[in-house]
């Protein structure tokens, strides 16, 4: 990254993974991305969130929808995890780049039953309802507009609730991912593209204004931290 961004406010970056390159490329780039997830404990968040949410027992599967899945690795630790609880889920990864969908797939085991969708998130209408929606390190590839889009469209959707699981910004955890990702010799988009979404990240008072702007009560979102600089916003719709 050749310039040092402030944090007060987004960095306008484009992500190199977001822009044309070959499958094989595409392929590195998220395996490492996955890395870089299992190492810092990415998933916790989303898991956490599931045990409160999901009912150990159910009369009917729970549809769970991952919007921009990538390398699909996610949506497998949540199959991993209902299956050893016993919990009957059907899960769904989306992701607007077909190759990413591809790699997903071809990544998961011959027993794995998650579904695989390329589309866009913001024009995707589900052929079957959706419980819940989850999304990963998505919302920082977005621009304010687009993430108040995705706000009502995961309202429209989501019968029981969601969760946005990202970044924050700030200028130590950006700092941090130059080097490590140097260090680790990870991909060459990884080493730019990980400090990158530090800097494009939201923070709380950019979640409070996009959440209002999309017509949700604040009391009704619960945006919390979780450490190493992540930001999450979720809601759980009361039945």
């Amino acid at each position: 990254m050749n310039s040092r961004p402030g944090f007060r406010h987004r960095a306008q970056l484009a992500e190199l993974m977001d822009g044309p390159c070959a499958r094989d490329e595409l392929r590195g780039c998220l395996r490492d991305i996955a890395r870089l997830n299992r190492w810092f404990l990415s998933h916790r968040p989303v898991l956490g969130w599931l045990k409160l949410v999901v009912p150990a027992s159910t009369t009917r599967p729970i549809h769970i929808l991952d919007i921009g899945c990538g390398y699909g690795d996610g949506l497998r630790c949540i199959e991993r995890w209902a299956m050893q609880r016993g919990i009957a889920l059907e899960l769904t990864g989306l992701d607007i780049n077909r190759d990413a969908v591809a790699i997903a797939a071809e990544a998961s085991r011959a027993t794995s039953k998650i579904c695989w969708i390329a589309a866009d998130a913001l024009s995707y209408e589900p052929v079957r309802p959706v419980h819940f929606v989850v999304s990963s390190q998505f919302t920082h590839h977005l621009d304010e507009p687009d993430v108040i889009r995705f706000l009502h469209w995961m309202e429209l959707h989501a019968e029981l609730g969601w969760f946005v699981n990202d970044l924050s910004r700030a200028a130590i955890p950006y700092h941090f991912l130059r080097l490590f990702t140097k260090l680790a010799r990870l991909h060459s988009f990884v080493q730019f593209d990980a400090p990158a979404s530090i800097a494009r990240a939201f923070v709380r008072q950019d979640w409070q204004r996009m959440c209002a702007a999309a017509g949700l009560a604040a009391h009704s979102v619960c945006i919390r931290p979780f450490q190493p600089a992540r930001l999450c916003v979720s809601r759980r719709k009361l039945q």
